[in-house]
């Protein structure tokens, strides 16, 4: 009976199974009947969700597009210009400390560099880039300086040219429309960013500031940009510095740490970019008062006016500097400001195609206009190369060969007046004399 009981317990369980087995089998044909049900497309509207995790068909992933629109700037790149120089005529007091040709003797004729670059930029990215200058710029003079072995010029003790780090600066751009933030050695607004270019014969000389060492560069922070990105006609540049250039000072020294130059400039370009004008201006405090002096600074403001096409520009740069504090009337003992006034005039041109062009300045220049003849100065500013006493008027003229694009032959004159603004009674009172020098000017460019 016992034996009749389990077999039927064993074939009740056999059956459950079996249905079961059925009911799953029945349930999967009918959803193979029906495929476009799934869990992918249970009613998302309606919030149902199922608790099965959705199956989806693997994504396409596209690879990321080259940008071809921006490609970076590594480059090396420098330029160099020199002549073979004759000096004519070379003033007997050795006036003109700032001029290449001081020192140099009556008669003596070389072959010169006078500037070589070398240069490197290069871009981070999109955003940041670089730029480093390496710069040597001997003068024709190897008389050694006073006090030392070493001659004037960037030479080094033994008379041999060498590189100093001209600028070194990290540029950020865009930091708003328009406008890149500069930190750094970096060209200051006076002139190297517009002025110098429109005058175009930097290989010839500098800008009237230039020649009286005002400063082109400067270790600090600065904004270059444009009112109007779309067009670029009007545009900034703005600039705080250590007023050292590239020289490192003593930490005592007031421009290391007290005092800082500021510097300003802004331009626009009219009548499809022909007509240029520029207006600077900078302040620097240079010195603390002392009983005997009060405090130094120096500012200027300059103007500038240009007409320029590729056939023929002509442009006028004129500045008035107040020295603060810069002399003292030795008949008083008592301290007075310097004022300083000074224009350039200048033109060049076209005379044939791209192959022949020509070039002529005018400088006048006037390192004190309250200049008393009948009184005796002695000099406080640090400005490099200053002098009260004497009035210069400077000349060049030449023609430019350009035998091939970044390559010049120029021959030219370079004639500096100098005329002593004291009485011919005063103590120190030096004739008028002149330094004159005739040059072939080589000057060519390479990585651009």
């Amino acid at each position: 009976m016992y034996k009749n009981v389990s077999n039927q317990y064993i074939i009740a369980i056999i059956l459950l199974f079996s249905s079961c087995l059925l009911t799953v089998t029945a349930k999967a044909q009918a959803a193979n009947e029906n495929p476009t049900k799934n869990y992918v497309n249970d009613d998302l509207k309606s919030g149902k969700k199922s608790d099965q995790p959705s199956i989806l068909p693997p994504a396409t992933v596209k690879s990321p597009q080259p940008d071809t629109s921006w490609k970076p700037v590594r480059r090396i790149w420098g330029y160099t210009f020199g002549d073979f120089y004759y000096n004519a005529h070379a003033d007997p007091a050795n006036r003109g400390t700032e001029t290449n040709y001081n020192g140099v003797p009556t008669y003596r004729n070389a072959f010169q560099f006078r500037r070589i670059y070398l240069g490197y930029d290069y871009d981070i990215n999109k955003k940041f880039s670089v730029e480093l200058l390496l710069a040597s710029e001997p003068n024709a003079n190897t008389n050694p300086s006073p006090g030392t072995s070493i001659s004037n010029g960037d030479n080094l003790a033994d008379n041999k040219m060498s590189f100093y780090i001209k600028l070194i600066n990290l540029r950020v751009k865009e930091v708003w429309k328009g406008t890149d933030f500069i930190i750094g050695n970096q060209w200051t607004p006076g002139w190297p960013l517009l002025t110098e270019k429109i005058w175009a014969y930097r290989f010839i000389e500098k800008t009237v500031a230039d020649i009286h060492r005002n400063n082109p560069w400067d270790f600090g922070a600065g904004l270059q940009g444009v009112f109007d990105p779309a067009t670029k006609n009007f545009g900034y540049d703005a600039l705080i510095g250590n007023n050292t250039s590239s020289n490192l000072l003593s930490a005592t020294n007031a421009n290391t740490g007290f005092y800082k130059a500021f510097y300003g400039d802004v331009y626009g370009k009219f009548f499809e970019r022909k007509l240029i004008v520029d207006l600077y201006a900078d302040y620097m405090k240079t010195a603390p008062a002392t009983a005997a002096v009060g405090g130094q600074a120096r500012h200027m403001i300059k103007g500038f006016v240009a007409y320029t096409t590729p056939k023929f520009t002509f442009g006028i740069e004129a500045y008035t500097q107040q020295i603060v504090n810069g002399v003292t009337n030795t008949a008083t003992k008592t301290s007075e400001n310097a004022t300083v006034k000074a224009i350039s005039v200048y033109t060049h041109g076209a005379i044939y195609k791209d192959k022949v062009r020509f070039f002529a300045r005018y400088d006048s220049y006037n390192p004190n206009d309250d200049f008393d003849a009948a009184t005796a100065y002695t000099v406080n500013t640090n400005l490099p190369a200053y002098s009260p006493f004497t009035k210069e008027q400077f000349v060049t003229a030449g023609l430019d060969f350009i035998p091939a694009k970044n390559i010049h032959f120029a021959p030219n004159v370079w004639l500096v007046q100098y005329n002593d603004q004291r009485a011919p009674t005063t103590t120190g009172y030096i004739p008028a004399d002149h330094t004159l020098v005739y040059r072939v000017t080589f000057f060519y460019i390479f990585g651009k």
